[in-house]
């Protein structure tokens, strides 16, 4: 049937599905099970893709997708946002229908969390649109269902993640929540498999999380060298991020490509973008600052 056209709808709603930074990334181990032991800060950007949608009667799930990368996702049932609706209904047991949304305003396959996101965002949204009452445990097993990073994207706030992603702690950093942020993506897409098979196994210690000095003197990535392997231009975008003035912190988000800088000021943060987009007109660019609470 053809999606309904949203526009002005009264009882639409709308989920923003924000942008996940990994602040710190340390890999530990590599378990039996094929993941990866990990310990991560993971905080959100302001902004992201966007979700709306409507209930409808006849149980079908439709997805339209549009925005400034939407021509790089299809909207068939291996997407999240489909995924992550065909499991909340099945969770309730009955096929409550609905026409989504999605404004895909973040880059495919950049370390973001953008997939992850969109599922995490999908399952807030139906949730209030069918007025699902759904417990914070199970609600989190059918976010891990779907992929390591979707618990963590279901609250959207600052939280260390360890395991594989199902071990999640509120965790406030005194001066993090809040900075300006730059991200920057230089429109190359990397597979999380293969920088995660080009690791090292090198268990360079634990996180350090207790405050914003010692994420920035001793936290690390340790995918970057890996996803450098595959995409050389990050190493690109970090030196770009590193000779702007007023950063606090460059590094690499997730398997990458995303790259992430945080600021001093607010004027710091648009100097920067400024002259990166000056310098390297083809990378994406969002100006953005830490979410909060």
């Amino acid at each position: 049937m053809p999606h309904p056209n949203m526009e002005g709808v009264a009882d639409a709603i709308v989920e923003i599905a924000y942008a996940k930074v990994n602040v710190a990334l340390h890999v530990r181990s590599r378990r039996d099970d094929g993941y990866h032991a990990l310990e991560s800060l993971f905080v959100f950007a302001g902004d992201g893709d966007r979700l709306e949608g409507q209930a409808t009667q006849d149980g079908a799930i439709d997805l339209i997708i549009d925005g400034p990368f939407g021509a790089g996702l299809g909207a068939g049932p291996d997407n999240l946002v489909m995924r992550a609706a065909r499991a909340l209904q099945s969770y309730l047991g009955q096929q409550r229908g609905a026409a989504i949304r999605l404004t895909k305003n973040l880059p495919v396959a950049s370390g973001i969390g953008g997939g992850s996101a969109d599922a995490a965002a999908t399952l807030r949204l139906l949730a209030r649109l069918w007025d699902v009452r759904i417990e914070a445990e199970e609600l989190a097993g059918l976010a891990l269902d779907l992929g390591s990073d979707v618990p963590a994207c279901v609250a959207s706030v600052t939280q260390l993640v360890t395991g594989r992603g199902e071990h999640l702690a509120r965790h406030a950093v005194e001066g993090l929540e809040g900075l300006p942020m730059l991200l920057v993506n230089p429109g190359v897409g990397v597979s999380t498999a293969s920088v995660f098979a080009g690791w090292d196994r090198q268990d360079r210690g634990p996180l350090d999380a207790g405050s914003l000095d010692a994420l920035v003197r001793i936290g690390r990535n340790d995918l970057e060298n890996p996803a450098i392997a595959v995409a050389p231009v990050i190493a690109d975008v970090l030196a770009a991020l590193e000779r702007t003035q007023g950063v606090v912190l460059a590094r690499m988000s997730g398997s990458g490509a995303t790259c992430f800088a945080l600021f001093e000021t607010d004027d710091a943060l648009a100097q920067a973008a400024d002259a990166i987009r000056w310098t390297h007109p083809a990378w994406w660019v969002m100006e953005t600052r830490i979410k909060g609470a």
